[in-house]
């Protein structure tokens, strides 16, 4: 936490900046007509609701100096949706196997990844784990004088002496979410249960509940073979699938998960859920193999049939018995930043220096894990059934594909001069506009964590540029210099927005901001906000998020529109990659990635040229 303190405060964007840049966002998704209409719509906003809820705002920035104008009102908004858990919300990320397959063994691979995990969780509880930073060049700043400098700085100051090196530190204050966390279903809103003394894990295996301690009396991580013996005896559990599964209860609606909750605890449940609730984190022990079947990897790590998962953890850690893993995590209580900084960390650990090997021997005089009973009255054993037939329909609703494409990566789209992130999002919009020919709100999501409290800005991909691209490209009326010239314009104003929107000079988080303004201080709703650009340009048809490291073999989410896609992808040393959900109903994800890569061959020819 040593930059905390000095961490500069998320700005609020300028009323007229604001204005300009929804109105850029919103111009090549509408008609003429619809353009002036909104156009004059969002001038009379500004003149009137706009400027009494920008200076209340103002104000309250100013009281609340700890936080961010954001952070209040995103918590909120996750607390209070009603919707499940899974494809809605949980991301999934699945590392990479280990080079050495003698350490994907399923026991040795959870063991290694267990205690690395906990050994990140006693740094980040003794305030000794380094704090995140972005070096914007690493060579010169990620060195041992640059956490001399900063160090030896006060924390008021330590900031600005990472600026001058030109790094910058980001905001940790989620970090503490990632452990002994759970969100706790309640009508209406929920609530982020933590427990910051935890020193069990929770362990699911064939849908049932295993608790045992990691840390002795003092906190200190129980030796490697104890924590191995552990494990191996729930491997060893020779108990037949749970016939009642538990955990398929975190798949359905809030309020109806709140509802049958209660009644858990009215029944003689509350000592388990508590259990549940406070372990460090879930371990998930899956009895299938997933070997190369990617679409088997994406369905498992993003919703499996819910009958061996506990959605509600800040995070499951999950090992099939073929040593894949991945984490499965729950959003509302932090991004991106915090759980690929864990993962890497994790990764890099457990394949360079692993505390368990496969001819390490358990030590069977410590083994604490207790089996959780739980008492299941035919109400609590009718909404599991209908819970798991519900889930199961809904899975069998989405459709998952995914895209490797060789034909481009990292390295060549910078020698191109291009953004890698642009190629791929300019990827996106060629494929949706070949297979429907219009254009659609497009979200990507952008971290604010160089502030202090940020969370994340949306950056709109779908630019007046990208349009004339495709549009052009697809009409077969421009030549290929003509075209790479309108793929460099995309790739500029891409590369200016990305900027803006990781600087706090978005427009949707101050437009979303205002809007909560308003109703917590009992205005009326301005009307912006029921406009049919403000919906359309809202409902995100194409939302998208990237996680790109070394440790990432796959990421992805579910749809966010139900006529949407969702789609998670990365831009690799050797090739492009990305996996695309939807709702059967409404899209086909192989068909969308049949159109994308058409469109990345498109692309490379005119980079190429």
């Amino acid at each position: 936490m040593h930059f905390q303190k000095s961490l500069p405060r998320l700005p609020i964007p300028e009323l007229s900046k604001t204005s300009e840049r929804y109105l850029k966002a919103l111009k090549p998704l509408l008609s003429n007509d619809q353009y002036t209409e909104a156009e004059r719509r969002t001038q009379e906003f500004i003149l009137k609701n706009g400027k009494e809820l920008q200076e209340k705002l103002i104000l309250k920035d100013k009281a609340n100096k700890h936080t961010s104008y954001i952070s209040e009102y995103w918590f909120d908004l996750y607390l209070r949706d009603r919707v499940p858990l899974p494809i809605n919300y949980n991301p999934l990320i699945v590392f990479q196997y280990d080079s050495k397959p003698g350490y994907n063994d399923q026991l040795v691979r959870a063991t290694n990844l267990l205690i690395s995990a906990v050994r990140f969780m006693n740094s980040l509880r003794e305030n000794m784990l380094e704090p995140e930073v972005f070096h914007l060049q690493p060579r010169k700043s990620n060195t041992p004088l640059f956490r001399k400098v900063t160090g030896f700085l006060p924390e008021a100051l330590s900031w600005y002496g990472a600026y001058l090196f030109k790094a910058f530190p980001l905001d940790m204050s989620q970090f503490h979410g990632l452990f002994g966390a759970t969100r706790i279903p309640l009508f209406g809103k929920d609530r982020i249960y933590r427990d910051p003394k935890s020193k069990h894990i929770l362990v699911q295996r064939n849908g049932h509940f295993y608790v045992f301690d990691v840390l002795d009396g003092d906190g200190n991580l129980l030796l490697p073979s104890e924590l191995l013996a552990n494990l191996s005896k729930i491997l060893n559990d020779n108990t037949e699938k749970a016939q009642h599964p538990l955990g398929v209860l975190t798949c359905q609606n809030r309020d109806e998960w709140a509802k049958q909750r209660k009644h858990l605890e009215e029944t003689g449940n509350r000592e388990m859920l508590q259990k549940i609730d406070s372990a460090i984190f879930n371990l998930i022990l899956d009895d299938v193999s997933i070997s190369d079947d990617k679409h088997k990897l994406l369905q498992h790590f993003l919703h499996a049939d819910g009958t061996n998962r506990w959605f509600d953890k800040s995070f499951s850690l999950i090992v099939t018995k073929d040593g894949c893993s991945g984490v499965n995590f729950e959003h509302s209580w932090g991004d991106g930043v915090a759980v690929l900084r864990f993962f890497q960390e994790l990764y890099t650990e457990t394949t360079t220096k692993p505390f368990v090997h496969p001819d390490s021997k358990p030590v069977s005089n410590n083994i604490t894990v207790t089996k959780l009973d739980f008492k299941l009255d035919d109400k609590s054993i009718n909404f599991i059934e209908n819970a798991k037939k519900e889930y199961k329909e809904w899975c069998d609703s989405l459709s998952i594909d995914y895209i490797l494409y060789e034909g481009l990566n990292k390295e060549a789209c910078k020698k191109f001069k291009v953004s890698p992130d642009c190629i791929m999002q300019l990827g996106f919009q060629a494929a949706y506009h070949l297979l429907h020919g219009n254009y659609v709100g497009t979200y990507e999501s952008c971290s604010t964590s160089a502030f202090k409290h940020g969370r994340t800005e949306t950056m709109r991909p779908c630019t007046e540029q990208t349009k004339l691209f495709c549009d052009s490209l697809h009409l077969n009326k421009c030549s290929k210099d003509e075209l790479r010239s309108m793929l460099q314009e995309c790739s500029s104003y891409h590369t200016q927005l990305v900027k803006e929107a990781a600087m706090g000079h978005g427009f949707d988080r101050h437009l979303f901001a205002l809007m909560k303004l308003a109703e917590e201080n009992n205005l009326t709703r301005p009307q912006i906000y029921d406009s049919y650009e403000y919906k359309y340009l809202n409902k995100s048809i194409l939302s998208t998020s990237t996680l790109s490291a070394p440790s990432v073999m796959a990421g992805g989410f579910g749809p966010v529109a139900r006529e949407g896609f969702g789609i998670g992808y990365s831009a690799f040393p050797d090739k492009l990659g990305a996996a695309v959900t939807s709702y059967k109903a409404h899209n086909d994800s192989s068909q969308f990635i049949e159109a994308l890569h058409k469109s990345f061959i498109d692309i490379t020819n005119i980079l190429s040229s």
